[in-house]
């Protein structure tokens, strides 16, 4: 989970690899609809997010032989990841986090993304970190992907 920008992608499907187990990148999950508005530079409501919110859910809660599954979703407030967790459970959130600047410099950097970086600021406000009860680990990005893979493996290890 986090912003955009904070390699929720790129992370995400690193570490789906070192663990050897799907990926699914929750952006393919939203209608046309909602990558229309974000193209737009319009934030989604949450409304607009509700049934994509439905969706990740239901893919993380679809049976796969007792292996999980790595989603890379923005899942920026705790409601948002409650919808996730009724429909499954078990899930452990990463809150991949950054300063706003190392965000920016990224985004200004990333080209053929719906998300444009002028988003980033009703992200950040929107944005409520892991709560002391919500079971996930915050992780710092400012760093090589391979050493964030390494420290998300250790810390959900000792989880």
């Amino acid at each position: 989970m986090g912003v955009s920008g904070s390699g929720k992608s790129t992370v995400g499907s690193a570490l789906a690899s070192r663990l050897g187990l799907g990926f699914v990148d929750a952006d393919d999950l939203h209608s046309e609809h909602n990558i229309a508005k974000m193209a737009a530079g319009i934030p989604l409501t949450d409304e607009d997010r509700f049934g994509w919110l439905h969706e990740v859910g239901a893919v993380l809660a679809r049976p796969r032989e007792g292996r999980g599954l790595v989603v890379a979703c923005s899942a920026l407030r705790r409601r948002y990841r409650d919808i996730i967790r009724e429909a499954s459970p078990g899930t452990v959130f990463v809150h991949l986090s950054g300063s706003p600047e190392l965000l920016h410099a990224r985004l200004g950097k990333r080209t053929g993304h719906f998300m444009p970086e002028g988003l980033l600021g009703s992200q950040l406000s929107t944005l409520e970190p892991l709560a002391s009860r919500e079971r996930g680990i915050t992780v710092d990005i400012d760093r090589d992907v391979a050493s964030i893979v390494d420290d998300i493996v250790e810390r959900l290890e000792a989880l």
